[in-house]
This record gives structure tokens, sequence and C-alpha cells, in this order.
């Protein structure tokens, strides 16, 4: 066992891990934040994205014992002590949340590219959510939705 430090939305977490342990079981399991999604397991969908240190990174390839002494954001960190993140409420407006799996990487990746590009263009915007796939929508709400949450930004809200 190795005994690991770090922050996870804000909090400091001290557990000890298996070196293989993953992070997305340490996150679901062990601390009970189950927005991260699990599906397929080898790095394919995006839907168990976190931030680790301000970066998107694949929650089921993440060795648990890499995030000592470094922060995670989860889906369940976005909302603010205000409520849900522009991004959040955006997924609700434009109706791009269905099954809810690959959500929370959506929404991870839409804040992130909304920290790198406040004003992306459609194009863009398709650029950085490649690597997470949705089976339900068709991704016209998602792009939609992400593109509001960039005005809601710019206008203040």
């Amino acid at each position: 066992m190795v005994r690991i430090r770090f922050k996870v939305n804000g909090e400091t977490k001290s557990l000890e891990v298996e070196p293989n342990e993953l992070l997305i079981n340490i996150l679901r399991n062990r601390l009970g934040l189950i927005g991260t999604k699990y599906v397929c397991g080898i790095g394919e969908c995006g839907s168990c994205t976190v931030m680790l240190d301000g970066e998107p990174v694949l929650s089921c390839l993440t060795l648990a014992v890499d995030i000592d002494g470094r922060e995670i954001v989860t889906v369940e960190g976005l909302s603010t002590g205000d409520g849900l993140s522009e991004v959040q409420r955006a997924f609700i407006d434009e109706g791009a949340i269905q099954c809810g799996f690959c959500t929370p990487g959506f929404l991870i990746m839409g804040e992130y590219l909304l920290k790198e590009k406040p004003k992306p263009t459609e194009e863009e915007i398709k650029e950085y959510l490649r690597g997470n796939l949705c089976r339900c929508t068709g991704y016209v709400n998602i792009i939609r939705a992400v593109k509001k949450a960039s005005d809601l930004k710019h206008a203040g809200r």
C-alpha cells in the first residue's frame, strides 16, 4: 500500500492505495464521487474525464499513485456556491443530457475548452469534444450547449 495525499473538489484527502489502483475506482468506490462514469475502461469514450491540475485526464487510465500532491476536479466540483456552472446550465437548457453516461466527460471538457478558448468556434468545440462519445444525442445539442455556455460566461451571468 502507498499513502497518497491530494485535493479533490477543494477538499484535502489522504488514502492508502494499491500501486495498481485506478483513479476512477478511488473516486467512485472510496470517495463516493459517482458522477465520474466508468463506461469503456480503455480510454476510448471520455466518460471518466476529470481535471488533474487543470488538465483533462481519463481517470480509467490514471493510476491513483500518480495523483499524490495534485488537485482533481470531478463533475461534482463544477458547481459553484451560486449553483450550476454555465456549462451545466446550458446542457440542461439545450437538452444535451439524455442517458447521462457521457455527460460528466462532456461537462469537464466543455469547462476546459471555455477556460482555454472563451469564445470558441463550432469547429473548435468539435475538436475539443472529439474524444468524448455519445450514443444518444447526435452531438448537436451538446455543441449548442457549449456555445450557449460561452455566451452565458460572456454575458456575465
